[in-house]
């Protein structure tokens, strides 16, 4: 009898883990089909030679954002609206580095917790978004213009 019961067991588990997989893999297939069309034109439009990160940003509009290494081995970044699929592309040194987009927020605000810390992209201006928790456990935005530093927008107490 016990048998029996760790047969079924075993097999409810290996439908599960199977089911699981599958869910995974079709949740996970968007973004790497996103990915792979980003970085084929990311690659014929830029001097992009090596991808260390990807995701989509939705702000105003989804923008593909691919951060890498050009040819000469600098850090680049490419934004790519989804819309109109015209790319930018900047040397991350030319730009605010995650750091100091962090310390533009502390500057003007105490967060409690910083929760994400992203690129993105709103009207071709391209921003650093960071999402953090308030002392009082509400959300906030804080969007900085990635090349100038400058505060751009927030969103405050959700």
């Amino acid at each position: 009898m016990k048998k029996w019961i760790f047969i079924i067991v075993l097999l409810l588990l290996v439908i599960f883990t199977g089911v699981s997989i599958n869910v995974y893999v079709n949740a996970v297939k968007p973004v790497k089909t996103a990915e792979e069309k980003a970085v084929v034109l990311a690659k014929k439009s830029t001097s992009l030679s090596k991808v260390n990160d990807f995701h989509i940003y939705h702000g105003l509009e989804s923008i593909d954002v691919i951060q890498g290494k050009n040819k000469k081995g600098e850090n680049i970044i490419v934004w790519i609206p989804e819309k109109s699929k015209k790319v930018f592309v900047r040397k991350a040194k030319d730009g605010l580095s995650k750091n100091e987009a962090i310390q533009k927020l502390l500057q003007e605000k105490k967060p409690k917790q910083i929760i994400s810390v992203r690129l993105g992209m709103e009207r071709d201006i391209p921003l650093w978004e960071i999402y953090y928790r308030s002392n009082n456990n509400l959300i906030n935005y804080y969007y900085i213009d990635f090349e100038t530093g400058e505060w751009l927008k927030k969103i405050e107490n959700l």
